[in-house]
């Protein structure tokens, strides 16, 4: 396995990874991309994105992942369709590994973003970008006028029922619990609300549909009876995972795995180390919000550079 050296090596694309390496190529730094072997992030499962600036028609995830791969190239990055296996983060030059070739770099970014938790159904699978999301923001617009269902008792879940309203006939709450999880003030906003209606003690069973959802067959986990619920949208809401095992014990994370960044910045806990994007941000998970992120990266990693003498 030979080794080569960069100055900057990005982990991961999307919009974070492929924004931060236009950034980073534009200051002729030459970056690597390590951007998987499945590249382009959480919207390469997305059929329409609609709500990322300068596309008034929508555009679909992958058409805007390979746009976004093809404007990085042309400012001069190397985009490498390999997952990172191994990164050593323990001395600099730092070192990165796939299963194929080795890196050593000055400086990292890291923008491997997180993955939605699902139910594991293979209804649920078939029917993804069909009527089922884990994304209320990114696709609840698209059943507008139809009936809607939330899977899951935390925020996050009451955060996407109550968005969803805005465009739901009625939004079902489906939650293995009789309590939510959610945060007081979340709770009290939803069960106040007329549009959202609660189905406790309830597990998805299957989403039914063939072309696109219809429904779901739920089972009460009290009495193990099922039943049939009618709507055309199913979001999963139960949770996200960073993608940020291989740096794990390396450096600071959150509790769930979130890398923990500089408050309004990218810099982690280790000097030369940055975070972009959906495995640094819990909270809003955009397609707009990791590019800007992705951005920030590219230029804390510039100055560093810079300011290590590395040009």
């Amino acid at each position: 396995m030979t080794e080569e050296h960069t100055k900057i090596l990005i982990v991961g694309s999307g919009p974070a990874g492929f924004t931060a390496a236009i950034y980073a190529a534009r200051a002729e730094l030459e970056p690597v991309v390590l951007a998987g072997l499945q590249f382009g992030g959480q919207l390469m499962l997305t059929t329409d994105v609609e709500n990322y600036p300068g596309f008034p028609d929508g555009v679909t995830g992958p058409a805007m992942m390979e746009m976004f791969q093809k404007q990085a190239e042309r400012f001069g990055s190397r985009v490498i369709l390999e997952d990172a296996t191994r990164i050593d983060l323990s001395q600099r030059p730092f070192r990165v590994e796939t299963e194929e070739r080795r890196f050593t770099a000055d400086a990292v970014v890291l923008a491997m973003g997180a993955s939605a938790r699902w139910l594991g159904l293979e209804s649920e699978q078939r029917l993804q970008n069909l009527g089922v999301s884990a994304c209320a923001t990114c696709d609840g617009a698209l059943y507008r006028g139809k009936p809607m269902a939330v899977v899951g008792g935390g925020d996050t879940a009451m955060e996407e029922a109550l968005f969803l309203t805005r465009f739901a006939t009625q939004v079902h709450v489906i939650h293995r619990r009789d309590e939510l999880r959610a945060s007081k003030i979340m709770q009290e906003r939803a069960l106040k609300n007329e549009k959202i209606e609660f189905v406790w003690n309830a597990a998805v069973e299957e989403v039914l549909g063939d072309e696109f959802v219809t429904g779901v067959r739920l089972r009460d986990l009290k009495n193990d009876s099922t039943q049939e619920l009618p709507v055309e949208a199913l979001f999963i809401a139960i949770g996200h995972q960073p993608n940020t095992e291989l740096v794990k014990g390396q450096i600071d994370l959150d509790p769930v795995g979130y890398i923990q960044a500089t408050p309004g910045g990218t810099k982690t806990s280790l000097e030369g180390v940055f975070a972009c994007g959906d495995a640094m941000d819990p909270v809003y998970r955009q397609a707009v919000t990791a590019a800007g992120t992705g951005c920030m990266a590219a230029i804390d990693a510039e100055r560093w550079l810079a300011e290590q003498g590395i040009e």
